[in-house]
């Protein structure tokens, strides 16, 4: 029974729910107003943006095809002529380093054979002083036993000629 008389006894108080529930859905309730302005913010922006970035767009492909008409087929040239002459320039200064080096190797050749010469020069040298000496060497070793024999046979006289005194 009660339950049957709850909905009843409320009817009283119904329409002043329902009074407070509008006063409150438009003095605080700002949720349509708020979506309004959210989707009319979104509306504006994607509008403008969307332009912008079609502009965007445009100027970079402008900025694309140009280059690929005009400046890319420029620097494909430049490039192509500055690198032909430095090539040449290269090829020039490498034929220079294989001259250079070509004098330099005949010069320490041109050197090295006269080092050689020198060497070979001084080794002949050195031998023909090495046979001079063994000869003065052996004239020397001759004199001193000459020498040596003469004093023997000096000493061997002077003993005679003593022996001859000592036996006063």
């Amino acid at each position: 029974d009660r339950r049957r008389e709850a909905p009843a006894a409320a009817s009283p108080i119904q329409p002043i729910i329902k009074d407070v529930g509008e006063i409150y859905s438009r003095l605080l309730d700002h949720r349509p107003v708020i979506q309004g302005e959210i989707r009319y913010f979104v509306k504006e922006f994607e509008e403008k943006r969307g332009l912008r970035e079609l502009r965007v767009l445009e100027n970079l492909k402008n900025t694309i095809f140009e280059t690929n008409e005009h400046v890319l087929p420029k620097c494909e040239q430049a490039m192509h002529d500055n690198l032909n002459e430095a090539i040449k320039r290269l090829q020039a200064a490498n034929d220079k380093i294989h001259r250079l080096q070509e004098r330099e190797h005949e010069e320490r050749k041109l050197q090295a054979d006269k080092l050689m010469a020198r060497e070979e020069k001084r080794v002949a040298h050195w031998e023909e002083l090495m046979k001079e000496q063994q000869n003065k060497q052996a004239e020397v070793d001759e004199e001193h036993r000459k020498a040596v024999e003469r004093l023997k046979e000096q000493y061997s006289e002077m003993e005679k000629e003593l022996a001859k005194y000592v036996s006063f």
